[in-house]
């Protein structure tokens, strides 16, 4: 079959995917290589320097992109002017959590440029007051940046539970008592007047993400992010792509049958894994109902600094509950390294918050049950970016978008 020459449409639109791909390419050498000539970007990159002065002019003119200080190019000639990400460019993330929702500004250059949140009994309200909080955090977010003349190119949202991403609707939230809320449209009602796009997803898988960009495991390709707070899921990458499964459900391993007690899970089954080392569970173990780290008020860390004060101090109670959640946790991440065999497995939320004290029992409790030697080559990490995980994934997914096509930011 004879092929038809490209139409003048075709061919321009041919020249802007190639544009577009070259930009992507510039913009991300210099957020991940750091400040750099035009002369050695292009050597890096294999485009020519004729081209590269009009890449990163564009880039300039986008706010993408400033200009730095002169580095030297070679042992002779005239030092270079270098260029770098400009981190007046951010994206934003946000987790709705049974206990708090919280917000990160984090910019191009991987710094962040606001923070905040606050104590929320989430599965005590409506999800409309919940969406209500968020909503008055980002505009807060959003005024003290403006301030500093930073620009928002995207929110992404970490919702816990089964989330429908292109739809933006949180389809079952069992810890949040949630059926189909359309958050993607109930915050871009309420946040009218700021025109940034609003995505949802999985707050464990957005964790991943986080890690896999500037986490304990930044770099691995195939990693494994298991979350330790009310409830209990995984988020994996494979190749440094987010496993999503067929319709975007993959990571609920808090629901494998793992319990012999049976004890009646939140999402209304018995034997889920997550009613064995969920941070509820823990407080039950560890503490009387009425005792202060039940508190659903007070924040989370001050929650887990005084436990880890206890049992710091000796205190059995404490120890004994952490003993067993070790080797429950064990348990259910033994079947995870035996299923997926990633690089590594991150341990993430109170898992790490209280780590040094989990971290023995489950290294045991894993060796003796996975299958491969030396663990398939797996190893266990403590996550160090706490509980902001979800929302520096979701401000990384945020700019991602722009990483992918610069030419969004007009």
């Amino acid at each position: 079959m004879l092929e038809h020459p490209a139409t003048p449409a075709e061919k321009s639109a041919d020249q802007s995917d190639m544009r577009r791909h070259n930009l992507s390419l510039v913009l991300r050498s210099l957020r991940d290589g750091g400040p750099n000539t035009r002369a050695r970007i292009a050597d890096e990159t294999g485009l020519t320097k004729a081209a590269m002065s009009s890449l990163v002019a564009d880039l300039v003119d986008r706010g993408l992109v400033r200009e730095g200080q002169y580095q030297q190019t070679g042992y002779t000639g005239r030092p270079g002017r270098a260029y770098q990400v400009d981190g007046h460019v951010y994206g934003i993330g946000v987790e709705i959590n049974v206990d708090y929702v919280s917000t990160v500004a984090l910019d191009l250059a991987g710094e962040v440029r606001d923070s905040r949140r606050v104590s929320l009994d989430a599965k005590a309200t409506t999800p409309d007051d919940v969406l209500d909080t968020v909503a008055g955090l980002l505009r807060h977010t959003l005024r003290a940046t403006a301030l500093r003349g930073c620009r928002p190119v995207g929110i992404t949202v970490a919702a816990p539970g089964v989330v429908h991403h292109a739809q933006g609707v949180v389809q079952y939230a069992s810890n949040l008592g949630w059926h189909d809320v359309p958050v993607t449209a109930g915050l871009t009602k309420r946040l009218r007047g700021h025109r940034i796009p609003i995505h949802v997803d999985n707050d464990v898988k957005l964790s991943a993400v986080a890690e896999w960009a500037s986490g304990v495991a930044a770099g691995t390709p195939d990693l494994a992010y298991l979350s330790g707070e009310t409830g209990v899921g995984a988020g994996f990458l494979s190749e440094g792509r987010i496993v999503r499964g067929t319709r975007g459900f993959s990571g609920e391993i808090g629901h494998l049958p793992l319990d012999p007690d049976l004890r009646e899970c939140t999402c209304g089954r018995r034997g889920c894994w997550e009613t064995i080392v969920s941070l509820t569970h823990l407080l039950s173990l560890a503490a009387d109902p009425g005792d202060e780290v039940h508190d659903p008020h007070r924040d989370i860390d001050e929650r887990l600094t005084e436990l880890r004060r206890r049992a710091e101090h000796g205190d059995r109670r404490t120890l004994d509950a952490l003993d067993t959640i070790a080797a429950n946790l064990g348990l259910g991440a033994s079947v995870l390294i035996n299923m997926v065999n990633p690089a590594v497995l991150v341990l993430g939320g109170y898992f790490a918050a209280l780590g040094d004290f989990l971290l023995d029992g489950v290294t045991r409790e894993v060796g003796a049950r996975v299958v491969a030697p030396e663990l398939g080559g797996c190893r266990i990490e403590l996550s160090t970016l706490g509980f902001a995980a979800a929302c520096r994934g979701g401000a990384h997914v945020a700019l991602e978008r722009v990483l992918t096509d610069p030419t969004l930011v007009g």
